[in-house]
Parts: structure tokens; sequence; C-alpha cells
């Protein structure tokens, strides 16, 4: 809580947002229980650049302000933003899995400035989205962007891309942005076959669907997340991979007791 000078939301991001302007980020580490405002402490970092953790044992410790210190001191790229277009001819429809509060409108894409989050050394970011494949092509699409302008006949050279992803950023001393686009192809393979960090990563998203609730979920299990998790640990150096599967057989356990016979 904030409760020695600036105590209102409003005040506090006014006076981070001033900050950043001038350089200055601000990243958050929330400690103890109790009192703790985990929304208020992500909001205020996200307005001032920087990064937010919850240090709640001496693991995370080292792995926030050891392994990944790098991410929150050096800024590699203010403002990023990322553009996923399907190609209608494969994809129906798609969705994307969190990021609810990161979400921005199409228009601001292009737009310098909107403000966005920013990219520290050795930082990286996973965005999963479920699709569903079509071999139709939809009487209207109404985004004028790759596969909208082109006309019925050219559609045809398109048939071999699944998606394209735009970059967009500033450089850490820079203002206007720069844009980096990629073209991932058509060339599905099975789950099994897949890399074991996107592997993981879909372990991670299950786990998260099973573990809300989620009307999405569809036939996932905790048990099934559990298993793929296992089975892309790969090397796991710091331990993180191992944790997480630690983590998802506790919520199983406490999700579906184990009562004894009497």
């Amino acid at each position: 809580d904030f409760n020695v000078g600036m105590s209102s939301d409003g005040d506090m991001v006014r006076l981070i947002e001033e900050k950043r302007r001038s350089g200055v980020f601000l990243t958050v580490l929330g400690f103890g229980e109790g009192n703790l405002k985990d929304s208020k402490m992500e909001k205020i970092a996200d307005k001032g650049n920087g990064h937010y953790a919850y240090i709640d044992n001496i693991i995370e410790a080292r792995k926030v302000l050891i392994n990944e210190l790098g991410a929150t001191l050096f800024t590699i790229a203010r403002d990023v933003k990322l553009q996923v277009e399907f190609n209608p001819s494969r994809v129906a429809s798609y969705r994307l899995i969190g990021y609810e509060n990161r979400v921005l409108e199409n228009r601001d894409f292009d737009d310098d400035t909107k403000d966005a989050g920013e990219l520290g050394a050795g930082h990286s970011v996973t965005a999963i989205y479920e699709i569903t494949l079509t071999d139709r092509t939809p009487d209207h699409i109404s985004r004028p962007l790759r596969y909208s302008e082109m006309r019925a006949p050219e559609r045809g050279r398109f048939d071999n891309e699944l998606l394209t992803v735009s970059f967009r950023y500033k450089p850490p001393t820079g203002n206007e942005s720069r844009l980096l686009t990629e073209v991932v192809k058509d060339d599905m393979h099975r789950f099994a076959d897949a890399s074991e960090t996107f592997r993981f990563s879909a372990a991670v998203v299950e786990f998260g669907l099973v573990l809300r609730g989620s009307p999405h979920r569809g036939t996932a299990t905790m048990a099934h997340a559990i298993d793929t998790a296992r089975g892309a640990r790969g090397e796991d150096r710091h331990g993180y991979r191992a944790e997480f599967v630690s983590l998802a057989e506790t919520a199983e356990l406490l999700m579906n007791p184990v009562v004894g016979e009497r």
C-alpha cells in the first residue's frame, strides 16, 4: 500500500510516466504476505517500462536478482509491439491465450506515440495462439493487411503461408520505430515432433486452462499437462521446468485429494 506521500493510483501513475519520459524506468519487486497489491505492483511497473516479480523464496530471488538481472537493468528495445496476421485461406479462427491486459488496437501498431512493452538483455516473450485450420477462403476480409489486400486470383501464391509476424520496436535512445517482418510457412508437424520449448510452453498453457476451469480447456487435464512437461524438461539448467512440474503435481493433489480407506 502507498501510505506515505502520493497515495492515489492516478498521482502515482502520472509521476512514473513523467520519470519514464526522462529515461528513468521502474522495476518493482514484491515481498511478504498479507497486504501485497499484486495488480497495483504490475500496473506501476508496466507504466514505468520495467518488470514486476514477486519474491516468495530464495530460489525466486536468485532467478530474478541474479539469473535474469540483465533483462531488468539493460533495455535493448523500447515500445515493442507484435502483430500476428493469419492467412484466412489457412486459418478459420484464432484465440490468443493470456495477455488480456496487453492487447492493442490494430491502428496502434504503427503509432509510435502509443506506449508498449520493453525488452531487456536476454529477455524472451512467448505468446500462444489456439487456431482452427480451414481450406476455405472467407468471403469477406475486413483488415487491409498482407492477405486481405490480395485479389482472389492472387491468393494461391500465399497458400503455403500460415501467418505473418510483424515486430516493431524503438532503439533504447531513439523515438522512431523499426519494423521486422517474418513469414511462417504452413509446414505442420505432429505435436510429439515439436521442440522441447514448444511442448513445455503448451504444458504450461494446459495447466493454466485446467487450473482456471476455462470453458476453452476442451479435453485438457492436469495429468496430461504434467506428463507433457516431464517429457519436455530438456537440459533445465536452472531447474525452472522441474519446479513447474512439482507445482503442477501439488495443484493436482489439491484438486483431486487422495482419500485413504478406513
